[in-house]
């Protein structure tokens, strides 16, 4: 009986070596009944497996129906919903100031992004201009966060393909990244850090140092990372040219991120359509040329690289100045006023009790998220609450590509190939 190789491509129309029991067994030597195994009927025969859903701990609640021939995909159908929790909806019974949260909770593992954009949709919409040491802040966390969310997908991937130890060199780095949050904000995840204005707090004494030393380490530790793994024979015949999209495809399913760019297309919002002052940063977006496995792997690979760059510039030039917008009809006021100053101490219980009012519209603002494009849709009726909050998450357009990546491929491809998708399954079921 043939043996199949995780990571070989099947040819079209492939039959299941598993199909002819004939190869294998010497037929005429069998009782009667099990000739039927021969039969052309039964070489076309196709097997509908249930793949999840998954526990939330592996890579979300996600349910994909497979329709295979013997061990060849030849359909998948991902089936959501799982974790669907309302916090669009819940959005609209909160106040502006009170949404965040709720909000950070979709792509858990982004969550800074989360609220950068939604901050940045109400922002446009009160014409509230962040001060420039506030956006070099939200720089500084938004990738961390980058290298953050890239570090669960590398450890969770290698841990699908067989590579255990993986996982525990990039949890030992996302740890120090947690210990900076917990700094800056208080909180290790979902840290409500990034506010409409600018940023809760200032960095402490001490976070600078702290930073310094992991841009210092950070990159020997990527090179340990693709020591590892990049010439690794094992991964290379799991990744390389298996389930490759071209750049076509997925533009006409609307797939951003590193997806694409691994197809060789640089589309990076950072880039094309600069906010928080990224045009103030030079970097490069790193591409592939396949657009297969592999090519997913090193684009993020690299993509960790190039965000450390960006926060030591962003650290060698932080301005002086307010890290958050001085209208305290908007940004709580400083906690030392509140004892002093009644103007301050009303400004803080209307924003806490009511939140401020947003002039009637709407708006749609993007931001470049470690999956692809995430962008809010904020609409404002000119009371405190919003009117309707929606987001385009990546990680739901995106899962679309799944099927026609691995039709004709072997279902031990599908394994790696959902792990290079790096979906999030809280910002799909939102």
């Amino acid at each position: 009986m043939s043996t199949l190789e995780p990571g070989t491509q099947a040819a079209p129309g492939a039959k299941s070596p598993y199909r002819r029991m004939e190869d294998s067994i010497d037929i005429a030597t069998m009782e009667q009944p099990l000739a039927v195994f021969a039969g052309d009927e039964a070489e076309h025969e196709l097997l509908t497996l249930n793949m999840g859903p998954h526990h939330p701990a592996t890579h979300g609640v996600l349910r994909l129906l497979v329709t295979l021939d013997g061990e060849v995909v030849q359909d998948l159908k991902p089936i959501i919903g799982y974790v669907h929790t309302g916090i669009e909806k819940t959005c609209e019974d909160k106040s502006y100031w009170k949404a965040i949260p709720a909000v950070e909770r979709m792509d858990y593992l982004s969550y800074y992004f989360n609220a950068h954009a939604y901050c940045g949709a109400v922002e446009t919409l009160l014409d509230c201009e962040v001060p420039k040491r506030g956006q070099y802040l939200r720089v500084i966390h938004l990738e961390l966060n980058r290298i953050k969310s890239h570090l669960v997908w590398l450890g969770t991937s290698a841990l699908d393909l067989g590579a255990m130890s993986v996982w525990w060199y990039c949890f030992r780095e996302r740890e120090k990244i947690l210990d900076l949050f917990e700094m800056s904000s208080g909180a290790r995840m979902h840290t409500r850090y990034i506010q409409v204005g600018g940023v809760i707090e200032d960095i402490p004494a001490g976070f600078e140092a702290k930073l310094r030393g992991f841009l210092a380490d950070m990159p020997n530790r990527i090179d340990q990372y693709g020591d590892l793994l990049t010439r690794n024979e094992i991964l290379l015949n799991r990744l390389r040219n298996v389930c490759p999209l071209d750049e076509q495809t997925l533009l006409s399913l609307g797939v951003t991120g590193p997806l694409l760019r691994a197809a060789g297309n640089p589309w990076d919002l950072r880039k094309a359509m600069p906010y928080s002052s990224y045009e103030d940063f030079d970097f490069k977006i790193p591409v592939g040329t396949v657009g297969d496995n592999y090519d997913r792997y090193v684009v993020r690979l690299q993509e960790m690289r190039e965000s450390l760059k960006i926060i030591e510039q962003a650290l060698d030039g932080l301005p002086e100045g307010p890290h958050i917008t001085t209208d305290r009809k908007i940004a709580l006021p400083p906690r030392h006023e509140l004892a002093t100053s009644m103007e301050a101490l009303i400004h803080h219980f209307k924003l806490v009790t009511e939140g401020f009012r947003v002039p009637p519209g709407e708006v749609y603002y993007p931001v470049e998220s470690p999956r692809g494009e995430l962008g809010c849709f904020v609409r404002s009726d000119g009371s405190s609450k919003p009117a309707r909050v929606h987001m385009r998450d990546p990680s739901f357009v995106n899962l679309q590509a799944i099927a026609p990546m691995v039709q004709g491929n072997y279902i031990a491809d599908l394994i790696a190939t959902l792990a290079m998708l790096d979906p999030v399954l809280g910002g799909v079921d939102r």
